[in-house]
């Protein structure tokens, strides 16, 4: 048994002064003075104690049609740890031509025996058919509750009427899908003519991706869900425009959730503008935004617009992957890391405005919710997984890439003043990471939901 004494805890019904108690991979107790003779005690003296931070949106792992991802499971679910988050839900990717189920074994495969923290898949429905319908059934038998789908990238794109044939079948499982909310046409078009015309820099990244094509796509998705009856999830939402479509949404009766991601919050499109090639470094999809586009989604976080922050966690080496596109900004590889990084990046930023249980809803809570963990996951409960995180609100500490554990060369929060950082982290009951350093046991487990 282990038992953390003399910490905050954050409990559903509020922060508790208690004793938590650990056994067998489950919460066993939360109680003052619980008795701890001859168990492990972790002193949490000074620090919060929360359930463990679960990033929605990972791509660990990943080949993009030219390339496979820095990150696999092994290096991303180490860093993860590290900075605190003990579940993440990565994308299982239908091939064009495959099934749902060889996809959900291929990358259970991929995490299986080298994650140091529990791992859940969302299915990415890249080819609708009668015989992808035909196996929703055994997918959410084996664990899987929530989807997604692409409004943009040829090769993972659907038509409109299988995205809204997609919500009809997932309705009666009680699914939820993501949606890439892009418009995959426009930004072909709009990339053609800037190749066409010689403007071939990283700055024409976020031109060719301008706001509009967000907002228009979330619309579009959100009258979908109308029709067919469903609530829908916007991911890594970047911009204000597509914010105001979310409210009209809300507005009009429906349920609409959305996420964003560190990078949207603290970071903004003039880092496309860095001399050489270093914007290579920040071009993902969609990009990054105008500095007033960054205030009204803090705001939004602040107003509890927002419902997940995640990272969208894709990471390419600057020095040999980004440089693919060096002559060509089509080319440089979409992504950026982020997954050991975003609590210590929200605690930091928001710590003055949002309270510890905002920030546990935004950060574990509300996405065990959304994705069908919760209370398992995303609380501290007796008959909870065990998956703690002491965290040090005190701490004080510098973002670096020399100092980081993601297997990429760069960090976009170089030199990023961060205050908190996760003390101690538990994945079921086990000590995965200790002061930002990891243990030597995976103790990640599939999550079937």
């Amino acid at each position: 048994m282990t038992i953390v004494q003399n910490g905050t805890l954050v409990t559903p019904g509020g922060m508790l002064q208690a004793d938590l108690a650990m056994e067998d991979g489950k919460i066993t107790a939360i109680a003052p003075g619980l008795p701890a003779q001859g168990a492990v005690r972790v002193d949490a003296s000074g620090c919060w104690v929360f359930p463990g931070f679960l990033d929605g949106h990972t791509h660990l792992d990943l080949n993009n049609g030219v390339m496979n991802t820095a990150d696999d499971f092994a290096s991303g679910t180490t860093a993860a740890v590290c900075g605190g988050t003990t579940t993440i839900c990565d994308f299982a990717t239908q091939d064009k031509g495959g099934t749902l189920m060889d996809a959900l074994a291929a990358w259970k495969q991929k995490a299986a025996g080298v994650s140091r923290c529990n791992y859940a898949f969302h299915m990415a429905i890249t080819d609708w058919n009668e015989r992808t319908r035909a196996e929703l059934g055994a997918l959410r038998a084996a664990g899987v509750s929530s989807f997604k789908a692409y409004f943009a990238y040829d090769a993972l794109r659907v038509r409109d009427d299988e995205l809204l044939e997609i919500l009809e079948a997932i309705r009666p499982f009680g699914g939820i899908l993501g949606v890439h909310c892009e418009n995959g046409d426009v930004v072909n078009a709009m990339q053609r003519r800037a190749i066409a015309g010689g403007r071939t820099g990283v700055e024409n990244h976020p031109r060719t991706r301008p706001p509009e094509v967000e907002a228009e796509a979330i619309d579009r998705l959100c009258w979908l869900g109308r029709m067919a009856g469903m609530p829908v999830h916007v991911v890594h939402l970047s911009t204000a425009l597509g914010l105001d479509v979310i409210r009209a949404a809300r507005r009009r009766g429906q349920t609409v959730y959305a996420e964003t991601c560190p990078q949207y919050l603290l970071l903004d499109e003039s880092r496309y503008l860095l001399p050489g090639f270093e914007g290579a470094k920040y071009v993902m999809s969609p990009p990054l935004r105008s500095p007033n586009d960054v205030a009204a989604l803090r705001r939004a976080v602040e107003n509890g617009e927002i419902n997940t922050i995640s990272t969208d966690h894709c990471s390419f080496r600057f020095a040999d992957q980004k440089a693919f596109g060096r002559d060509d900004f089509t080319k440089i590889p979409n992504g950026a890391p982020g997954i050991e990084h975003r609590p210590a990046l929200m605690f930091s930023s928001f710590g003055g405005v949002l309270n510890a249980m905002q920030l546990c809803d935004l950060l574990s809570t509300n996405a065990a919710k959304l994705f069908g963990m919760y209370p398992r996951k995303g609380a501290l409960a007796v008959g909870s997984d065990a998956d703690v995180v002491v965290w040090d609100p005190g701490a004080q500490w510098t973002i670096t890439a020399q100092n980081q554990h993601q297997a990429v060369d760069y960090t976009p929060y170089e030199g990023f003043a961060a205050t908190g950082r996760a003390k101690y982290v538990f994945v079921n009951g086990i000590l995965a990471a200790e002061n930002g350093e990891p243990s030597r046991v995976c103790a990640g487990r599939y999550v079937a939901r």
